[in-house]
């Protein structure tokens, strides 16, 4: 489970970086890697919501004092 907490993590983090520089310079990296609204950059757009998602678990495991 671990592994799938760190991966998760990386993978919102990179997510946040791409939303910082929408913001911050109007560069869209994943449109530029792999185009506009391809089937591709679809799936890494869905790949990282899904990890934004999974990483709210976070919040209950802080809450239950959980540690590994």
């Amino acid at each position: 489970m671990r592994a799938l907490d760190y991966t998760a993590l990386t993978v919102a983090v990179v997510g946040a970086v791409v939303w910082g520089l929408i913001g911050l310079f109007n560069f869209n990296l994943v449109s530029f890697l792999f185009g506009s609204m391809t089937w591709l950059s679809r799936i890494v757009y869905i790949v990282v919501g899904i990890c934004g998602l999974y990483t709210l678990t976070f919040f209950g495991r802080i809450k239950e004092g959980e540690e590994e």
